[in-house]
């Protein structure tokens, strides 16, 4: 697959997981008309062309091996897309370490050292 076209199917697969993960009308259609839903998003295919949607997965999506499946389309006219589950956030509450580790207390900043100084 050539830079543009990769860059392309990428950005497209982005959109594709995005409103899968956030959109449970998206994602149903997903899965009863994945043509179109792919076509929402950038990823037209040829009329004779098969789509699989592979959904259920865990774990992160492996792009490179996503890459590899579709641009096999090409050449097996079956077209294989990968949806994994939504990714699953952690939701707790930031430790005191936690906290001291993003603060700003631990650096020195100088204001005379920035462009926006009015001391000097």
């Amino acid at each position: 697959m050539e830079p543009r076209e990769r860059s392309a199917f990428v950005s497209s697969y982005t959109k594709v997981l995005t409103n899968a993960w956030s959109d449970n009308d998206y994602a149903t259609r997903l899965e009863t008309e994945p043509r179109a839903a792919l076509a929402e998003q950038g990823l037209e295919l040829p009329t004779d062309a098969t789509v699989k949607i592979i959904r259920n997965m865990e774990g992160d999506p492996d792009l490179e091996a996503q890459v590899a499946l579709w641009e096999a389309g090409k050449t097996t006219g079956v077209y294989e897309l990968r949806v994994p589950n939504s990714p699953q956030l952690e939701d707790r509450e930031l430790s005191e370490a936690d906290l001291k580790g993003v603060s700003a207390s631990d650096t020195t900043y100088c204001c005379c050292c920035s462009p926006c100084c009015c001391c000097t």
